[in-house]
């Protein structure tokens, strides 16, 4: 799972086995790890809340999705699920996608794709 945040945004993006494993479990998890054995954990959990929401536990971060906005999204074609966390220290827009393989795999930074989803601008459909 990718963790990007720029601002007062979360975006994670997440391979096959990550969309799969948090359909059959409501869980999926990942940290980076800093010199001195500090780490950041970042995960994203089925929850009974009413809308997209994202916590900060310790040093995790936490992102909450009601259950049926998780099962609708990881048993469908759709790409994201995009939400905006709105609390007393300000509005938090949070941004789950399906991660799709690059275009340009020369571009990517060793990154191994092979459980990236395919990526719909390779194909072409003929009428």
């Amino acid at each position: 799972m990718k963790l990007r945040i720029r601002g007062n945004s979360l975006r994670l993006r997440l391979v096959q086995s990550e969309v799969t494993r948090f359909a059959e479990t409501g869980l999926v998890e990942d940290a980076v790890v800093f010199r001195g054995g500090h780490s950041l954990r970042y995960s994203l959990h089925v929850s009974d809340i009413p809308a997209l929401a994202a916590e900060f536990v310790g040093p995790e971060i936490r992102v909450l999705v009601p259950r049926q906005q998780a099962l609708s999204w990881t048993s469908s074609d759709a790409v994201s699920l995009v939400g905006e966390d709105v609390s007393e220290a300000g509005t938090l827009k949070l941004l789950i996608e399906k991660d799709f393989a690059c275009l340009n795999p020369q571009a990517v930074w060793q990154e191994d794709q092979t459980d990236n989803f395919p990526n719909p601008l390779t194909s072409c459909s003929k009428h």
